[in-house]
């Protein structure tokens, strides 16, 4: 059973799984954070991607590095939403995948990230990998 399950998963591609640019959610690197929060909020996610003025990845901005930027000592200070670019406090850090990264490869990325950017040689962001695709995928073929 674990031989057909790696056979099945292996032949899919980050390309069939993959939501494409166009419909993911994003902010860039010189947006205010308040621009950022409102995507967030109206989209529902967690966290987006951030791109530059190029559409290259670089990296991922959430609520909560947005809101921890205005705590102040005693109150949340919303006026300095305006103020603060989201390069000052996304997460530069994070994993992508190619077209051609491998399933198992993406499992383990996406084990410990919601999504993975899909971004081509150059770093254009070409679009995400969920968590959810992937989980998708899995229970599909053990239950096949």
């Amino acid at each position: 059973m674990t031989s057909l399950l790696n056979k099945t998963l292996t032949a899919l591609t980050v390309e069939e799984l993959m939501i494409p640019a166009e419909k993911v959610a994003h902010v860039q690197v010189g947006n205010p954070v308040e621009h950022a929060l409102l995507v967030l909020v109206e989209s529902g996610y967690s966290s987006v991607p951030v791109l530059d003025l190029n559409y290259k990845f670089k990296g991922t901005i959430g609520k909560t590095p947005i809101l921890k930027s205005v705590i102040g000592m005693e109150r949340f200070e919303m006026e300095k939403l305006s103020d603060i670019k989201v390069e000052d406090v996304m997460k530069a850090e994070q994993p992508t995948v190619t077209k051609e990264t491998d399933f198992l490869t993406c499992l383990k990325v996406v084990i410990n990230h919601a999504f993975a950017c899909v971004v081509d040689e150059d770093g254009y962001f070409l679009g995400i990998l969920t968590r959810r695709a992937i989980l998708k995928e899995v229970n599909k073929s053990l239950y096949n």
